[in-house]
C-alpha cells in the first residue's frame, strides 16, 4: 500500500523534482546515507537521475556498523559504479572515550550514548556538511514520534544550511514497492527482522508489531532514541519549515 494521500508515482515524481531542485539551486549539497532502505531509495533516484554532480554521497563509517552495512558500499559500486565517501571519527576521540568509560559504555547511561554518538557521528557529520548549501537525508515522517513533525524543506538552525527530507511524506510499504519494482539493492539485515540500522551493539531485529525503531537503542525511552544528528541538547532541533514544500498534500 502507499500512502494514503498520495499515489506511489505521485511520491516519486516529487521526490525526484525536489531532487533535481537541489542539485540545480544548493549545489555542493550532500546526502547522508545510512545504507538502510529508505537511503537506497534516494541513491537510486540521484544516481539514475544523474545528479551525482550536484549530490554527492557519503556515510558515517563509526567503526560500530554491521559487515552488512559496511557490504552495501561495494553493492553500490556495482550497481551504479559510484563511490560512497565515508567519513570516520577521529581515531584519538574514539581511543580516550574507550579508556575512560570502556568499549560499551553507551549501555551505562543515555548520556554515556549520546557521548558516543557524538564522536562516532555527530562530529564526522560536521566535517561532512562543511562547505555545502544544503544536505539530504531518508528520515521519513512514520519512522519514530520524534520525527511526527518531519517537512520536507527545513532550515537546520544548528548547521546554518537547508536541510531536506524528500522521503518525509513516505509510508514503510511505499519504500519496499519502490525498491522490488526497480530492483534496488538493499541492505540483507532488513530480511532478518531489522527495519531500522545503526551501529551493531546498539540495533537488534524487532518483534512482529513492534515500532519500526525498537530496535534501535532498545533499552532507552521512545522519545530518547535519536543518536543526536537531529537534535542539539537532547532534544529535537527546532526547524523551520519552508512555505513552498512541493511533496506536502493537503
Amino acid at each position: 500500500m502507499s500512502s494514503p494521500t498520495t499515489s506511489l508515482p505521485d511520491l516519486i515524481a516529487a521526490t525526484k523534482a525536489t531532487l533535481e531542485k537541489i542539485a540545480a539551486e544548493y549545489t555542493p549539497a550532500v546526502f547522508a546515507s545510512s545504507l538502510a532502505a529508505e537511503d537506497m531509495v534516494l541513491t537510486d533516484l540521484i544516481l539514475r537521475g544523474q545528479l551525482q554532480g550536484g549530490i554527492s554521497i557519503f556515510t558515517l563509517e563509526t567503526g560500530r556498523l554491521h559487515a552488512e552495512t559496511l557490504g552495501m558500499l561495494d553493492r553500490i559500486k556495482e550497481t551504479y559504479d559510484y563511490d560512497v565517501k565515508p567519513y570516520r571519527p577521529q581515531p584519538e576521540a574514539v581511543a580516550a572515550y574507550v579508556e575512560q568509560n570502556g568499549l560499551n559504555a553507551f549501555y551505562d547511561s543515555v548520556e554515556m550514548r549520546k557521548e558516543c554518538c557524538r564522536i562516532r557521528k555527530i562530529e564526522p557529520l560536521n566535517r561532512a556538511l562543511a562547505g555545502n548549501k544544503a544536505w539530504i537525508t531518508g528520515q521519513r515522517r512514520a519512522q519514530s514520534q520524534t520525527r511526527a513533525e518531519l517537512h520536507v524543506q527545513e532550515h537546520d538552525e544548528a548547521h546554518g544550511m537547508a536541510k531536506f527530507n524528500p522521503l518525509a511524506d513516505w509510508s514503510e510499504d511505499d519504500v519496499w514497492q519502490y525498491i522490488r519494482s526497480n530492483d534496488v539493492p538493499y541492505n540483507p539485515l532488513h530480511d532478518k527482522g531489522y527495519p531500522s540500522i545503526g551501529c551493531e551493539p546498539c540495533t537488534r531485529a524487532i518483534q512482529p508489531g513492534e515500532d519500526v525503531r525498537a530496535g534501535r537503542w532498545w533499552w532507552e525511552n521512545p522519545d530518547s532514541k535519536e543518536c543526536g544528528l537531529h537534535v542539539v541538547d537532547g532534544k529535537l532541533i527546532r526547524i523551520k519549515s519552508v512555505a513552498a514544500e512541493p511533496q506536502q498534500n493537503a
